[in-house]
């Protein structure tokens, strides 16, 4: 854990955050860009979403891009515009960890608004190691207030979204938008807007650990 710990830390959170809100939607669910479906825990995506009607997943294509042979899949690349049969496909459109790859990024996340007929879940990294290939390049990080302006901008409103706590570790920010707010506000686990993110950025490495200790002694929960 210690080695990897600053990637596998907001992975972990992530799908803990994604096991709480996966059941509640309903109909078509795809995931986009998802490789295999795999949660880098040994499980599937699609297990998540216990009450999904269908699930689909997309790839692109090279490195970490193409599920096993003869899984079904569809080609897509979210930097070009969107063929007119993936207009209002889905119920839910979910994306974790792409659009930091996308240097067009303005058209990638309008094309995942304009896949879904309803909500919209992405995962993105606030703070991260870059980790560009041969295949993709690494090329964003996303701010709070970045999320709401690109929902905001394709017809979309925030009904739910948080961040990673874990200090000296990467940053994921998750975040669920929908076209119909009033009808998911009340549905998704309660939230608050999320602002100063990465506030331990900076500081003293002796501090935090002493603040763990002290935490510790409290009988407090560590992050």
């Amino acid at each position: 854990m210690l080695t990897d710990r600053r990637f596998r830390l907001p992975r972990l959170w992530s799908n803990r955050e994604l096991r709480r809100i996966a059941p509640l939607f309903t109909g078509d669910v795809v995931n986009v860009s998802a490789w295999e479906d795999g949660d880098k825990e040994s499980g599937r995506y699609r297990d998540y979403f216990t009450r999904a009607a269908s699930y689909t997943i997309t790839n692109y294509g090279g490195t970490r891009g193409v599920a096993a042979e003869g899984t079904s899949q569809i080609t897509l690349d979210l930097s070009e515009d969107l063929s007119q049969d993936m207009h209002g496909r889905f119920d839910v459109v979910f994306n974790h960890t792409t659009l930091e790859h996308v240097y067009e990024v303005r058209r990638a996340f309008a094309n995942l608004c304009t896949m879904s007929r309803d909500v919209v879940i992405v995962v993105v990294p606030f703070a991260q190691v870059e980790h560009d290939t041969d295949s993709f390049g690494d090329f964003w990080r996303f701010a709070p207030g970045a999320l709401r302006k690109l929902f905001q901008e394709n017809g979309f409103a925030v009904v739910h979204e948080a961040e990673s706590p874990d200090s000296n570790a990467g940053i994921y920010l998750l975040f669920v938008g929908a076209r119909d707010a009033s009808r998911w506000r009340t549905a998704m686990p309660k939230s608050t807007e999320v602002r100063d993110v990465g506030r331990w950025i900076g500081a003293s490495f002796v501090s935090e650990l002493a603040s763990r200790a002290k935490a510790v002694l409290r009988g407090k929960a560590l992050p």
